[in-house]
Formats: structure tokens, C-alpha cells, sequence
């Protein structure tokens, strides 16, 4: 037998924000191409070894747990966790009892061409309690910038500067010992497992991602979502 790779996707949300195309549908059933959100991480996570897939389901969950089923269709064991009140993206990992020593968590609403199988594998490798993949942004500021000593004397000035960051892509590998860290019963999002960890010193590690990615949050987001589909299942 293969050996058991886990994986949790957070499913639980409403999607507030991509409406009106969640007026019917959970956002994870939204279509991006010819298959729903949620189908196409399944497949891609499949594809990368993974053959054990927590949900973790609040808003509309029935249709979630009818459209994917037991994951027998795709030769994996497909679960579910139901929040009976919204628990933010942490907090849902202490309602799942079985967890293994290491296991993926990603959001359910991800685009993405990451090497999930590496990305799986560094983070055991590394020992890390904790580990983030991350995406660098890029924000044009729409105007002059001064640079100012004490807001009296201009020190330079950039003309409409770009400004590179670092966010999280919403994916991330964790050492069982990170429900340590989690409260019982509450709303406990990834800001505050971050503030908490650095509090006491355990850093998360960060992986830099150089490829395709898009979190569909928005209607915009979405629209781009379809038109880059095609070519991100090619890849």
C-alpha cells in the first residue's frame, strides 16, 4: 500500500465577496472551465500523490459532500468535517481527530500550478513545525512618493514607485504538533496562528512559489480564473 498523504482544503466559507456567482452555489462548486473550483484542486492534489482528502464544510455543505462523495471515483478517500459555526481557517483543524504526523492544509478557492509533491516533501524534510508557500506581489503606487525627515525636508522622491511583497498563497504544511497552538471552539484564523507563533518564537518557514497563482476571491479574480484555465491544465 502507498504510503498516506493528507491533505485538509477549507471549503467552509460563503463567498461572500464572489457574488453574484455564489448566489446558488457554495464557492467551491463555482465553475472555473468545465469543472467546479474545488474538482480541480482534487485532481491536482491526486496527481501529486495524495490519497487521503479532508473537507472542511460549513455554508451549503450537503452539496459539497453530494458532488464529491467518498472520492471513490477517483480511487481516494474523500472525508468530511462540519463546522457547526464559522471557525476561520485554523480553527476547523481541531475538529479533525486522525490528523498524521504532517499533512497539507490549502484553501478551497486556490489556482495554482505549484508542485504540491515538493512542497510536501521540503517541509518534512526541513523538520518545520509550520510552513507557508508564498507568492511575491507587485504594488504600483498611483502616485509621487516624498521621502521626508521629520515631514519638513524632502529626502527623495519616487515617481509613481512599484513596490514588491510577499503574501501567503493560502497553502501550507504543518506538523501535527501546530494544533498545540489552536484554541478549542473558536474563530482562530491563520493571523492569529502567525502573531502567536511569532510570539514564542516558532517561526513558520516561507517558500517563495515563482510560478502560477490566484486566489478567486473576487469577480475579477474569477474572470481572469477562466480565461487562464486552459492553460494552467496544460502545464
Amino acid at each position: 500500500m502507498s504510503k498516506n498523504k493528507r491533505a485538509v482544503i477549507l471549503a467552509g466559507g460563503k463567498g461572500t465577496r464572489l457574488k453574484p456567482y455564489t448566489a446558488i452555489f457554495p464557492k467551491p462548486l463555482v465553475p472555473v472551465g468545465e469543472q467546479p473550483i474545488l474538482e480541480i484542486i482534487i485532481k491536482q492534489l491526486i496527481k501529486h500523490g495524495f490519497n487521503h482528502i479532508t473537507i472542511t464544510v460549513n455554508h451549503l455543505a450537503e452539496l459539497i459532500e453530494t458532488f464529491f462523495g467518498d472520492g471513490s471515483k477517483w480511487n481516494i478517500k474523500i472525508d468530511y468535517s462540519l463546522e457547526d459555526k464559522p471557525l476561520s481557517t485554523m480553527g476547523p483543524l481541531k475538529l479533525i481527530k486522525d490528523l498524521p504526523k504532517n499533512f497539507l492544509i490549502m484553501n478551497g478557492d486556490v489556482l495554482t500550478d505549484l508542485d504540491y509533491d515538493i512542497f510536501y516533501n521540503d517541509h518534512i524534510e526541513e523538520n518545520s513545525l509550520f510552513t507557508i508557500s508564498s507568492f511575491q506581489r507587485i504594488q504600483k503606487i498611483d502616485y509621487g512618493v516624498l521621502n521626508t525627515k521629520s515631514g519638513r525636508t524632502l529626502l527623495s522622491f519616487d515617481e509613481k514607485p512599484t513596490i514588491p511583497f510577499e503574501v501567503s498563497m493560502g497553502i501550507y504544511m504543518a506538523n501535527v504538533r501546530i494544533l498545540d497552538h489552536i484554541p478549542d471552539d473558536i474563530a482562530f484564523g491563520f493571523d492569529h496562528l502567525m502573531h502567536k507563533m511569532i510570539d514564542e518564537k516558532e517561526y513558520p518557514v516561507v517558500k517563495l512559489h515563482k510560478g502560477y497563482w490566484l486566489d478567486i476571491g473576487r469577480p475579477s479574480d474569477y474572470d481572469k480564473a477562466c480565461n487562464d484555465i486552459n492553460n494552467l491544465l496544460d502545464d
